[in-house]
């Protein structure tokens, strides 16, 4: 079964960056790492100019959350991750489950699937349960192809959101560089009739840019 996912956009606010980085990669990744069922832990910063300015993803096996020993870190967390987790200026915590596998692909020469992405797009997408059908025929028979035509465009994983305040559909696309972008394949990817019109029924969406910061784990 693939990994679901862990999403969590985080800004610093009123603590210093360079607590909240050294915190972050040198205690609160390594413990969660410490559990059975976390892999592949990525942080992103904006390449957007948008706020929050961090994102970080966590692939996880099926019922990690859940276990005792991930529940134990909250309950063994330190002083200094109490007091971090409490004054951050933004925590944005979701938890999606995988779509079907056929929107994990690559795009001929990509980067090899088992590294980290140079970069990341991120979007979330919500549309009335009428138009969900349509939303999946477009990402399976146009989209993800069209993408996967675009030079750099790598992996692209579709997910579900079941826990948090977000849009219902995440789509996070795994990118060599922002220069995709450019390329005249995604300008013809991101206008065509189909995506208008699914666009167009949307009662919600998110598009976030972000560059691999660090990678952790698996």
């Amino acid at each position: 079964m693939a990994d679901g996912l862990l999403f969590v956009y985080s800004e610093p606010g009123p603590v210093p960056e360079a607590e909240f980085t050294d915190w972050y990669d040198n205690e609160h990744v390594p413990a969660r790492l410490s559990v059975p069922g976390f892999s592949n832990v990525r942080r992103f910063q904006a390449a957007d100019g948008e706020v929050p300015s961090w994102l970080a993803t966590y692939d996880l096996a099926p019922g990690t959350l859940a276990s005792p020993e991930y529940k134990a870190l909250a309950e063994n967390a330190s002083a200094r991750e109490k007091s971090i987790m409490s004054s951050l200026g933004i925590l944005d915590r979701r938890v999606y489950e995988p779509l079907s596998p056929a929107g994990a692909a690559w795009a001929p020469g990509a980067p090899d699937p088992g590294g980290s992405p140079p970069a990341v797009l991120a979007v979330g997408l919500s549309v009335p349960p009428a138009v969900e059908a349509d939303l999946a025929a477009w990402y399976a028979d146009e989209h993800i192809p069209m993408l996967l035509a675009v030079p750099g465009w790598g992996r692209i994983r579709r997910y579900r959101l079941t826990e948090g305040n977000a849009p219902a559909y995440l789509a996070l696309h795994e990118i060599a560089s922002l220069a995709v972008f450019d390329d005249p394949a995604y300008r013809a990817a991101v206008t065509t009739p189909w995506r208008n019109r699914i666009v167009d029924s949307a009662t919600a969406r998110e598009r976030r840019v972000f560059s691999l910061y660090r990678a952790f784990g698996a």
